[in-house]
């Protein structure tokens, strides 16, 4: 028995230390802690139980045969985040350089399989430099297998990828199919091919960081949704963001007490909207006013900048917040603000979290580029989410909703539950001035009268009072009551039930 946990203990040595003292040293020199001491920081002490830790590759070509590390590059198990189960894998750079072999993508597909049988999510600590090349297609076909899985997971389990390190070829398209991912500046990067090959076939001379690093894909690709200064930072803030989601798609948002009055006034916003139309202010001091004890986790916050999402608490409870930032493009929705607030509000659907939404929107952005680049089809991907939405919705319009973009943030025509508008909303086909030179075109010449008929049809259209007197508008708020307003509303639609036609899947306009 003795020699038998000799054995174990040594066993266990040898799959803690990794690829030995050297490659920790190396790991380390770079600015990135190892595969376990990431698990120490993100998962709550003590609570990691480990899977796997045994596993070796199988291997026999080129000489790898005679290299075998126990747990084969990855640390697999289950913990807790703030003393919710968590199931995660942590890529090892010092083993293989984190590469995947067959036995590598088995220990990440097992965890997988047990997330969505227990309802918890998934946390993925990538680290890899890609598919192992001595397993050969087997390399592959693990790469397969984990793909697959993130399809079938996606909506039952929240799906979260930290990128650690490098991330090319097939190992980015996994993070890609996830709810969200994380980048940390300077030691991680993603990209489909490296810099070698695109300068073979491009003729491009492009840096790893330029291609690939966190800074390109949080304020040009958008394919990141945040990016932290280094590995402690990360994991933190990690940690930090999970507290806002449910475990699965079968729990409510979690609730905790609320120390913030639900029914507290807010005095400050009733001068937040400039009395000059045309003049911007920040949606973001809105959203920090109203969220519980000013708490906002904002995703994409260098991307698209004209449209603010993120998530934050309303009495204690998880909410997801869509604003337009009239600070951006006026708030105009274009390309790439269309696309980043369709896949939030789609994540939110999935995971049974509200959604409130603040309107300051003059329309979509014209020009040929936006044209060109398909504006249509990318606009109706939010039109879209926000009206298969099904979760509780509330609007509140605190200035501009004109043309069709007043339809797609989340109108009471798209099934919007609660739509509240402040005084100073205007809500109309276009703005007076614009209105006026087309319905009145044969008095431009006449100032004048261009100036009588703008001020008529402010008074007619450019207010919240006709949309209220249809019932498009539930009522009108003062903006000082917004977060009393947004929290009563949100309390009543707890018990909200709604539910799509029945359907294999929809056809969203990818």
């Amino acid at each position: 028995m003795q020699d038998i946990l000799r054995r174990l203990e040594e066993k266990r040595q040898a799959a803690r230390a990794g690829g030995g003292v050297r490659r920790i040293e190396a790991q380390h020199k770079r600015g990135k802690l190892t595969a376990r001491e990431r698990l120490e920081l993100l998962l709550d002490p003590g609570s990691f139980e480990e899977w796997d830790m045994f596993v070796e590759h199988r291997s026999h070509d080129f000489g790898i045969e005679r290299s075998k590390i126990p747990s084969d590059g990855v640390v697999t198990g289950f913990g807790s985040v703030g003393g919710r189960l968590v199931f995660v894998f942590s890529q090892d750079f010092t083993v293989f350089g984190g590469s995947l072999s067959e036995a590598h993508a088995e220990k990440i597909c097992k965890i997988m399989d047990q997330a969505m049988n227990v309802g918890a999510p998934v946390i993925g600590l990538n680290d890899s430099g890609g598919a192992r090349i001595q397993d050969g297609v087997a390399s592959l076909a693990g790469y397969a297998e984990v793909f697959e899985r993130n399809v079938l997971a996606s909506g039952v389990v929240p799906q979260i990828s930290l990128i650690m390190g490098p991330c090319a070829g097939g190992a980015v398209y996994s993070p890609a199919m996830t709810d969200f991912i994380f980048m940390v500046k300077d030691t991680s990067y993603m990209f489909v091919t490296g810099p070698d090959v695109v300068k073979t076939v491009t003729h491009e001379s492009v840096t790893h960081e330029q291609l690939g690093g966190a800074v390109t894909h949080t304020t040009r690709s958008g394919v990141a949704d945040r990016a932290f200064e280094n590995d402690v930072e990360a994991l933190l803030e990690l940690r930090r963001f999970i507290g806002f989601l449910p475990s699965s798609n079968r729990e409510p948002p979690p609730l905790l007490p609320a120390n913030d009055p639900a029914e507290r006034s807010e005095p400050s916003l009733d001068t937040l909207v400039p009395a000059n139309p045309n003049k911007p202010y920040d949606i973001k001091e809105l959203i920090t006013k109203l969220a519980d004890e000013g708490e906002f986790f904002e995703i994409q916050p260098d991307f698209a900048r004209n449209i603010v999402v993120g998530f934050a608490r309303m009495a204690g409870s998880t909410v997801g917040f869509v604003a337009n930032q009239p600070m951006v493009l006026a708030g105009c929705l274009d390309i790439d603000s269309s696309r980043k607030a369709a896949r939030f509000v789609r994540f939110c659907d999935c995971f049974n979290i509200p959604i409130v939404t603040f309107v300051d929107v003059p329309g979509f952005l014209p020009g040929t580029v936006q044209e060109y680049g398909a504006i249509i089809k990318h606009g109706a991907k939010l039109l879209f989410a926000f009206a298969e939405a099904t979760v509780p919705k509330v609007t509140v319009i605190t200035r501009k909703a004109y043309g069709g973009a007043y339809d797609v943030m989340s109108s009471k025509h798209l099934r919007g539950d609660v739509n509240y508008a402040w005084p100073s909303a205007e809500i109309a086909v276009m703005g007076p001035k614009g209105a006026v030179e087309i319905i009145f075109r044969s008095d431009l010449a006449e100032e004048a009268k261009i100036a009588a008929r703008t001020e008529e049809y402010r008074q007619k259209f450019a207010n919240p009072f006709v949309a209220a007197s249809r019932g498009f508008i539930d009522d009108i708020i003062l903006p000082r009551d917004t977060r009393r307003r947004v929290c009563r509303a949100l309390q009543m639609l707890r018990g909200k039930e709604l539910s799509n036609p029945q359907k294999k899947h929809d056809n969203i306009p990818l």
